[in-house]
């Protein structure tokens, strides 16, 4: 199967532009004739990720966060973005990613059913009444400490941080998968109880406690990995000739 078929695939169910301006998804690196017979899926195009990719065999490397987020003037041994890229063209193996367009069209309606949020809005829209987030009802009124419970056993985590009061009564949730200190905002606007993100700095926790919006921080990895098995999934359905091989799903830390 032609590289392009598979990106002409992807971009049907989720199309570029509803990806942020500041974005870069799309094809990072490759040949668009290329024919694909394997898939690796990771959430980032790690040196460890390119190496895993390479000895299964893919000769496409399909992540959510994208390789190249800036333009480089150069492609050497020197910089880690250019050993990145000199990795995967030394074995022919492209990379392509989904990012924001994913957030919007994907990642922040699974998220929130896997969390049981009902009857959700969107949080920030982006084009076309789609957006980054959602607003939601969890299943029950309950304490933020048995929210940050919720949070962990949903996503399958060792571990949250909570900005808050453990015995704050909570319903009405903002999800936003990723990096979330930007829609503190939106989740202020939209009245929510508690905002359930990831990478939230020691100020913004400390600032939005006192203005009446516990966070619950699952950080940038612990709600986003999902991802992974969710594109195998659809990868499977929509490209059956394709060998799929995800990545495996772990911390890219460790606590102490």
């Amino acid at each position: 199967m032609r590289l392009q078929q598979i990106i002409e695939i992807i971009e049907e169910r989720y199309p570029r532009e509803y990806a942020c301006d500041w974005d870069n998804t799309g094809l990072q690196v490759g040949d668009r004739d290329q024919e694909i017979s394997r898939v690796y899926v990771a959430l980032d195009a790690t040196e460890e990720t390119i190496q895993a990719a390479r000895n299964f065999g893919a000769q496409l490397l399909l992540t959510h966060h994208p390789l190249l987020f800036s333009s480089i003037k150069q492609v050497t041994m020197d910089t880690l973005s250019g050993r990145r890229v000199i990795a995967l063209l030394s074995q022919g193996m492209a990379c392509y990613s989904m990012h924001t367009n994913y957030d919007v069209l994907g990642l922040a309606s699974l998220a929130a059913d896997r969390l049981g949020l009902r009857e959700t809005t969107v949080l920030e829209e982006v084009l076309n009444g789609e957006g980054i987030g959602r607003v939601g009802l969890l299943p029950q009124t309950m304490t933020l400490e048995a929210c940050a419970q919720l949070v962990k056993e949903r996503f399958g985590l060792p571990n949250v941080k909570i900005f808050g009061e453990p015995e704050a009564r909570v319903s009405l949730a903002a999800l936003s998968p990723g990096a979330g200190k930007s829609m503190t905002g939106a989740a202020l606007l939209a009245g929510a109880e508690v905002l359930i993100t990831g990478d939230i700095d020691h100020h913004t926790g400390i600032d939005m406690w006192d203005m009446g919006l516990p966070i619950i921080d699952a950080g940038h990895y612990g709600i986003e990995h999902i991802y992974i098995e969710d594109i195998r999934c659809f990868l499977k359905r929509q490209c059956p000739e394709v060998e799929v091989l995800c990545a495996s799903v772990k911390q890219p830390f460790w606590v102490i």
